[in-house]
């Protein structure tokens, strides 16, 4: 008999959007990577017990429960993943902490920074690792970018340029689903999609400095939703309420580093679907990447012969950019979901080795201070020390 690999249980709390995708990601991890640890999908946990029974069997889970603490209550299970509304991420996570859980979370991992500091003070009590889903590190090519950026490709940097841009609520008529609601998200565009760019920002420029910001609401009233959809939508009903979130979130950073930045999230980019993009302008060239074409990084290198200066498109796909050569041959692109899965492989094997996985809950604090920071400036009208 060979020896029996270790696993690694998870129970997974919500299976909407996220937890779809996350789901997807625990399936194909092991399909995909060639992982020191297997992944065993358990439990999923919802409210709505017919709607979490058929999400189970759909998604590929052993099980299912409708209370959560019931998962926390399962000596099997290594890993709580909570993929719910901010409203719950605290006390969920807090509670699968002091259970002996790894934790492992969706952003921004509280809707307030005191709910942040909380999760990641039971985390770090907790002495277990976690992960937060700042998936868009790990898309080839913005890990081929932090690659180039470490190797001094675009020597000292100047400035990033990151907008994060959709369209999604620009309808008036658009249902006030969960994410338009304070006690819910916490914030609008600022936690959802801001919290993205602010991260690849982290991520690939270091630590902020100090910023100064604008948080803007254009429509204030909205149908009630009803039924919701996994996609993000809802319907419609007669009554009204009030939209207690930011539509827009747009602010100007300072780095330790020395770079400066720009930073603007919205859902009423009228033709924009998922336009997150940045620009890194260093003293030896410039990147540009685009996640509607995420498998293309633009890089244009300032010390080329002048004649044939110009951006040119690297196709982040073959067998040396990272996590390419995990899938198919050059030029088959990967997808949205891969960038999921990738995150999952490096947190398994991190976790196997005994190492913190990246991004973390300490990368979800330093976002949310960040969030926090453009919030108080937003209320003060000044510059916010980060």
């Amino acid at each position: 008999m060979g020896m029996s690999r270790p696993t690694l249980t998870v129970g997974l709390i919500g299976y909407q959007f996220m937890g779809k995708a996350h789901s997807n990601a625990y399936r194909q991890v092991g399909r995909f990577f060639d992982l020191p640890m297997d992944v065993r999908m358990k439990t999923v946990c919802g409210r709505n017990e017919a709607a979490v029974s058929k999400a189970a069997g759909q998604l590929g889970w052993e099980g299912y429960e409708t209370d959560y603490r019931k998962v926390l209550d399962d000596p099997e299970i290594d890993v709580v993943d909570v993929s719910t509304p901010g409203d719950s991420h605290r006390e969920i996570a807090v509670a699968a902490a002091k259970a002996g859980k790894i934790v492992f979370c969706e952003k921004p991992i509280g809707n307030t920074l005191g709910d942040a500091q909380e999760i990641y003070d039971a985390v770090v009590a907790g002495g277990r690792p976690s992960a937060v889903f700042h998936n868009y590190r790990k898309a080839p090519a913005v890990a081929l970018a932090k690659q180039m950026i470490e190797e001094g490709k675009l020597g000292r940097l100047y400035h990033i340029r990151a907008v994060y841009l959709q369209d999604w609520i620009a309808d008036p008529k658009f249902p006030l689903v969960w994410r338009l609601q304070k006690d819910k998200a916490g914030s609008g565009a600022h936690g959802d999609i801001a919290s993205h760019i602010i991260d690849l920002g982290r991520h690939l420029l270091g630590e902020f400095d100090s910023v100064t910001g604008l948080l803007h609401t254009f429509i204030k009233q909205r149908p009630l939703a009803g039924e919701i959809d996994d996609r993000l939508g809802a319907a419609a009903s007669t009554d009204t309420g009030e939209v207690t979130v930011d539509d827009a979130s747009l602010f100007l950073a300072k780095f330790k580093s020395g770079a400066i930045g720009t930073f603007e999230a919205t859902r009423f980019a009228v033709g924009r679907k998922n336009h997150n993009r940045f620009e890194i302008n260093g003293e030896k060239g410039s990147i540009v990447f685009n996640l509607e074409r995420m498998n293309e990084l633009e890089y244009y290198n300032n010390e080329d012969p002048a004649n044939v200066h110009g951006f040119r498109l690297i196709q982040a796909t073959d067998g040396g950019h990272p996590y390419a050569g995990h899938y198919w041959p050059a030029g088959h692109i990967i997808g949205y979901e891969h960038t999921f899965i990738n995150l999952v492989a490096d947190a398994v094997t991190a976790i196997a080795n005994g190492k913190s996985p990246s991004p973390n809950i300490e990368d979800g604090l330093r976002n949310q201070i960040v969030l926090d920071a453009v919030e108080r400036s937003n209320a003060s009208g000044g510059w916010i020390t980060v």
